[in-house]
């Protein structure tokens, strides 16, 4: 062996140490690109932002959406007290066409929460996301149920004691989220809530008018409702409604004509019927199935947030019990 290396000439020492050096070289970059991708394929806060002593807004880089989401957050009162408490969370799901400062902007919830030890998670999902990963675009339920939830364990210890809420397209997102992953959430309450889109074909072409209305194309969701029934099926709360035993549930909803909370000379509207006739066969097919759910379908009423800020009062003792904070 000495001797073969003894043999071996200069410039094939010098060979082998340029091959050696490319090798390490080029490792060297594959291990640093692995890790850069690898940094870059997690989800990360990439900015906070302090509004008061409870309320931050997140903004957080989300490979499932493939781009930067804001979070609006309320701390639990006694977050800075308890250092190593973890705590229940509660996420609230905004409409359509709306965003995540919605629920501070148009209730009380701020006031409301303001002696409770509860993590209030209020994210964006997108202005007709359908709180859905798309079979072609964003993935807004691994978003919230995966990345955000786990940023929201490490960061902001949030504990495993779950409830969810939201409305109109926040609804639906609401009980999706608790049929499609039973367990997770202890209670889910829906406010003039999106809860069958299937009821009829043309309630089906109601939302997809809805999605192209927003530049968007409707087939990228849930793909044409008849060629993917089963796609629109497995994100239809009442088609989900099964799934749902086990979760205490809260259902609000007008008839779309005005009522005590909207001003004088308040129109009709033409949303809150099409979801009543769908909250009505929600709650006839639970009925059936012998689950248990909290109905509120109060009568006149239209689709705007006096109501659904009276909704949130309504619901907020089943949601404390819930969570173990009442």
């Amino acid at each position: 062996m000495t001797l073969r290396l003894r043999q071996w000439t200069s410039a094939r020492r010098v060979a082998w140490r340029t091959t050696l050096a490319v090798v390490v070289i080029l490792g060297g970059v594959a291990c640093g690109g692995g890790t850069k991708n690898q940094t870059a394929t997690q989800p990360r806060i990439v900015a906070t932002t302090v509004l008061s002593a409870r309320m931050r807004d997140l903004a957080v880089s989300s490979p499932a959406v493939g781009s930067t989401v804001k979070v609006r957050l309320l701390l639990p009162v006694h977050y800075s007290a308890q250092p190593q408490r973890r705590w229940p969370v509660l996420y609230l799901l905004h409409g359509c066409c709306d965003s995540y400062q919605s629920w501070t902007r148009s209730t009380d919830i701020e006031q409301l929460t303001a002696h409770s030890d509860v993590l209030m998670v209020m994210p964006d999902g997108g202005r007709v996301g359908f709180y859905s990963d798309w079979l072609a675009g964003p993935r807004w339920e691994t978003f919230h149920l995966v990345e955000l939830r786990r940023i929201l364990q490490r960061d902001y210890r949030a504990g495993a004691a779950m409830a969810v809420a939201g409305a109109s397209m926040g609804g639906l997102g609401a009980l999706d989220y608790a049929g499609r992953h039973p367990g997770l959430f202890r209670a889910a309450a829906s406010f003039s809530g999106i809860v069958h889109t299937r009821l009829t074909p043309r309630e089906s072409m109601r939302y997809e008018g809805l999605i192209r209305s927003e530049g968007e194309d409707p087939n990228r969701l849930w793909g044409d409702p008849r060629d993917h029934a089963a796609v629109w099926a497995a994100h239809n709360p009442y088609d989900l409604a099964p799934k749902l035993r086990g979760t205490s549930l809260f259902l609000a909803v007008g008839t779309g004509q005005p009522g005590p909370l909207d001003p004088t000379g308040t129109a009709p509207d033409t949303i809150e019927p099409a979801l009543a006739a769908q909250n009505g066969a929600l709650a006839e097919r639970l009925h059936a199935l012998d689950i248990p759910a909290h109905l509120d379908f109060y009568g006149p009423g239209t689709h705007n947030w006096p109501y659904w800020q009276r909704d949130l009062h309504r619901a907020w003792p089943l949601l404390e019990r819930a969570l173990g904070i009442s």
